[in-house]
């Protein structure tokens, strides 16, 4: 097409690694940083809000915050995060990616900061007013995911875009880390503050942590707002989008080392820019060429999604059931070893994960390695479900072989980091026209949330014993832990399937070669 021929995509596809790669990593990876921080900090709250609003004087001796508020708190920023990825995904494309980046960054902010105030300090109008809060948050945090990761895929080369995608990825891992080590701070602050042991004292101030914790998190979000600001369009969309191909190659010198009379056109470009099939999103000509990619991109972030989502929240499983007297806790510790429990999975799994992609996304390709991270994850599963309660009890009074689970557990972190959770949000910034790119990676993203709904809210429940009861004497229908686990194993298996049938390799292809591949098939 003679859309390749443009010299200002050509020196976007063979440009050395310089400077304003690595700027433009960190720059958009704050967003996906702050994501995680806002999104995985809620399991921790949780304990808080359990101890501060759910005392004795409500009738719940355990301190416990009832699953059905720890639901709703989750799936709200969850429903909100699909929600703006549809919305801010398209406008990106209609609009422009850097005209809509900073609208996301500030609902993040605002989200933040308005999650810690929560208007009152009555127990229903805290939580109301919080779900409201998490669903603008979740809102701008839906709007970063396709922006982050068009932006970077339109500014990289072809030889090293998938690692430079993956490294912004990757800054959700410093996110989930981040999250426990302010929780760990703030709280022993606050435990050791004078009047600490006085119960009344204790609440109160309680109240006022878990609200300071929430509003850290727009910090990283304000600090880059200015430089995403300052970041000009990207090259491809005012090239291939707007037509502006002299705009393009303007805003590449400012940016780039590069001369402008490398890049600028003989004759002008205008007709062969736009000489592309003019058809519609969602017609049929767009599902002729587009639909297969769509599928695989949205119901393999859909499956991975229900895994990862599930497994996040079944941390605060694995506490509950290793801190047998945690009643003798009081609200800071517990919150404190909760957190450690994260920093450790983080450490040593999630964030290696994320490293191990960066390393080999370009060298051994994302459809092996989603292929390779859905299995795996699946056989750690299988091995968690399978004999589960053999690793929490014994019949000859030794200690449970909790470890073993804890490392299958860290295993399966790793295989999703190393895997689907980063390629799905790779492929789909690379596998789209730039008009439908970030649209496309949006309405992706957005199932995927669905799926971490599913997975996050029906797990909860779902895992419970069929045997259980809650607070109130109320029978609890689940199908238990063995068949959860298997489950979650089940549905990896499906993904290493759909992957083999359906996910097309963009390793070492232009933008443009991806584009023009699917636009031959018949």
């Amino acid at each position: 097409m003679a859309r390749k021929k443009l010299k200002v995509l050509s020196a976007l596809d063979t440009a050395k690694t310089q400077y304003y790669h690595f700027k433009a990593i960190i720059v958009a990876g704050m967003g996906l940083f702050t994501d995680a921080y806002d999104l995985f900090s809620i399991t921790l709250i949780t304990k808080m809000i359990g101890r501060v609003y759910y005392d004795d004087r409500a009738g719940n001796r355990q301190y416990v915050t009832p699953p059905v508020i720890v639901s709703a708190l989750v799936a709200v920023a969850l429903l909100g995060t699909a929600i703006g990825q549809v919305v801010f995904g398209r406008l990106g494309d209609l609009k422009g990616r850097r005209r809509v980046y900073g609208l996301a960054l500030l609902l993040m902010v605002f989200g933040s900061l308005g999650s810690g105030f929560s208007i009152c300090i009555k127990r229903t109008c805290v939580l109301l007013s919080l779900g409201l809060f998490r669903f603008l948050l979740g809102l701008g945090i839906g709007g970063d995911y396709p922006l982050s990761s068009t932006i970077m895929s339109e500014f990289a080369n072809k030889k090293t875009r998938g690692s430079f995608i993956a490294a912004v990825f990757s800054m959700q891992g410093f996110g989930i880390l981040a999250s426990a080590t302010v929780t760990i701070v703030v709280s022993s602050i606050f435990r050791h503050a004078p009047g600490a042991k006085e119960k009344q004292h204790t609440a109160a101030a309680a109240d006022f942590a878990w609200r300071l914790i929430l509003m850290l998190g727009s910090v990283p979000a304000a600090l880059t707002y200015y430089w995403r600001m300052m970041m000009p369009e990207t090259a491809r969309y005012t090239a291939l989008v707007e037509n502006n191909v002299m705009q393009a190659a303007k805003d590449m010198e400012k940016v780039m080392d590069i001369s402008i009379t490398q890049i600028i056109e003989e004759t002008s470009p205008t007709s062969s820019v736009s000489s592309h099939s003019d058809y519609s999103l969602f017609s049929k000509e767009f599902f002729r060429r587009h639909g297969r990619d769509l599928f695989a991109c949205s119901f393999n972030w859909f499956l991975v999604d229900i895994v990862f989502y599930s497994s996040n929240l079944f941390q605060s499983h694995i506490y509950r059931i290793k801190l047998k007297d945690k009643n003798n806790l009081d609200v800071y510790q517990e919150a404190i070893d909760t957190a450690k429990l994260q920093a450790i999975i983080a450490v040593c799994s999630t964030i290696p994960g994320y490293f191990f992609s960066v390393y080999f996304i370009d060298r051994v390709g994302r459809v092996k390695i989603q292929m390779m991270g859905f299995f795996f994850m699946a056989l750690a599963f299988f091995a968690m479900g399978v004999p589960y309660y053999s690793y929490w009890t014994t019949d000859d009074g030794n200690k449970p072989r909790d470890n073993g689970f804890l490392v299958l557990y860290g295993v399966a972190f790793f295989f999703a980091n190393f895997g689907p959770n980063t390629t799905t949000f790779i492929v789909p910034a690379e596998l789209f026209p730039a008009r439908f790119r970030s649209t496309c990676h949006g309405i992706s993203g957005a199932v995927g949330k669905i799926g971490a709904i599913i997975g996050s809210v029906g797990f909860l429940w779902a895992s419970r014993d069929q045997k259980e009861r809650d607070q109130d004497g109320v029978h609890v229908v689940g199908i238990g832990m063995v068949a959860s686990l298997c489950m979650l194993g089940g549905v990896c298996l499906v993904g290493v399937v759909t992957t083999f049938l359906f996910t097309k390799e963009t390793m070492g292809r232009s933008l443009e070669e991806n584009e023009c591949e699917s636009e031959e098939i018949t």
